[in-house]
């Protein structure tokens, strides 16, 4: 764990990314205090390792307390958040892969076809390999003087570890069709202002139903879900250097103060952190 000082400011999330990697990113918190996620969730798929302290970790119905040496797994999809214990420092490594990427490699190892990534079954574990070998990566993606085969076969080999220690999970049935089509709309049309009668005519649903059924399936009432998918849509622009105003104008919000509290409630960083 580092060191933190109960009387000085939290040092900023640091966030790992290169161009010729397009398919990994990192994000590691030294002192995480005051990092403090609303209910979100990713496209990618993501692998974390608790390093110092204690947080809450909420992943589904999944509701527990994770600690040093504690490995969260988060599917595409999945509503989650881990935050703080009192305000006590805790401290952490964050990964996401792209779905894709990670649906190849499985394929490589003999799961799937790779058109589509299968999921894992368990959303928290205390696998002391899985918790190294992540430890591992994030120093090699971090070390200044690996290159890039280098950062890419430590990658390879954090997947396929993934694969032997986490089991997969079950095939389910799809959801409703009409809370798909609304989900998909919602997502396609993000950047506008959106109401209700949008996506119920979109998705064939009355209002009632869809307040209703949204939130069940997808964790997220249809508005959350709007901004979730805003912020998405605004962390690649960040990602390919657009200017932060401009982010915020072609995302939807009303100026940047707006994308900035959005942006702190989902990614526990300003949009300036994460850019730069």
């Amino acid at each position: 764990m580092w060191p933190a000082d109960a009387e000085s400011p939290a040092p900023a999330p640091r966030f790992w990314r290169d161009a010729a990697l397009p398919f990994i990113e990192l994000r590691s918190v030294a002192d995480g205090r005051r990092v403090c996620y609303a209910p979100h969730s990713h496209d990618t798929f993501s692998v974390g390792v608790i390093t110092g302290g204690i947080s809450t970790y909420a992943n589904g119905r999944l509701r527990e307390r994770v600690g040093p040496g504690a490995v969260v797994v988060v599917n595409p999809e999945d509503v989650h958040a881990c935050n703080p214990v009192d305000g006590q420092p805790w401290s952490y490594h964050m990964l996401f892969l792209d779905t894709a990427w990670l649906a190849r490699q499985q394929a490589a190892l003999g799961l799937g076809d790779g058109r589509q990534m299968r999921p894992f079954a368990t959303p928290a574990t205390r696998d002391p390999l899985l918790a190294v070998g992540l430890i591992r990566l994030q120093s090699v993606l971090h070390d200044r003087q690996a290159d890039r085969l280098e950062k890419e076969s430590a990658a390879v080999e954090f997947a396929a570890r993934l694969q032997a220690r986490l089991d997969p999970a079950p095939v389910s049935a799809g959801p409703d069709d009409r809370l798909a089509r609304a989900a998909e709309f919602i997502a396609d049309n993000c950047t506008r202002p959106l109401s209700l009668g949008d996506i119920c005519a979109a998705a064939g649903l009355s209002e009632s139903y869809l307040i209703r059924a949204f939130q069940r399936r997808y964790g997220l009432t249809p508005h959350a879900y709007l901004i979730d998918r805003r912020i998405r849509y605004s962390r690649a622009r960040l990602r390919r250097g657009h200017p932060i105003a401009e982010v915020a104008a072609d995302a939807g919000f009303a100026d940047q103060a707006h994308l900035h509290r959005a942006f702190k409630r989902l990614v526990a960083a300003t949009p300036g952190q994460y850019r730069a």
